[in-house]
């Protein structure tokens, strides 16, 4: 069998595989982006308020993408220097928010939430993002 043909087997099992986890990562992929959507919103209203007298607070928010651990969630990431936030929406039905960390030190702390929980996570979402935001700001 040449290489050609098992790499193309392997990618036709990984193919069948990953068929059964569509549904489950496509909702992933739903709930991420309407997150991103409401943190968008909130980061660029911060950053449009510092940014004549304090851009160097400004906050990057990254697009959604592949879980950096996980292959069956997506995630995005808030950075302003040293200091980062991550979203994690998992397949499994469950968003974690991680953070506030300093890139480089541990991951931590994490909060997790059954996916179908908006409220709680909208609350949560509050007062991550005033974590994050208090941190980052911080000398």
């Amino acid at each position: 069998m040449s290489l050609n043909d098992r790499v193309k087997a392997i990618a036709e099992d990984l193919v069948k595989r990953e068929t059964a986890h569509a549904d489950a990562i496509d909702r992933a992929r739903a709930k991420a982006s309407q997150l991103h959507g409401q943190v968008d919103s909130a980061i660029v209203l911060f950053n449009e308020t510092i940014s004549e007298s304090a851009p160097y607070f400004r906050v990057d928010l990254s697009p959604t993408r592949v879980d950096d651990k996980h292959l069956h969630a997506i995630e995005f990431n808030l950075e302003r220097g040293r200091h980062r936030a991550v979203v994690t929406v998992k397949s499994k039905g469950v968003v974690t928010l991680v953070g506030p960390f300093r890139a480089g030190k541990k991951e931590g702390p994490c909060l997790s939430f059954p996916i179908d929980e908006s409220e709680d996570i909208d609350d949560a979402l509050g007062a991550f993002l005033e974590r994050f935001l208090e941190e980052a700001a911080s000398p």
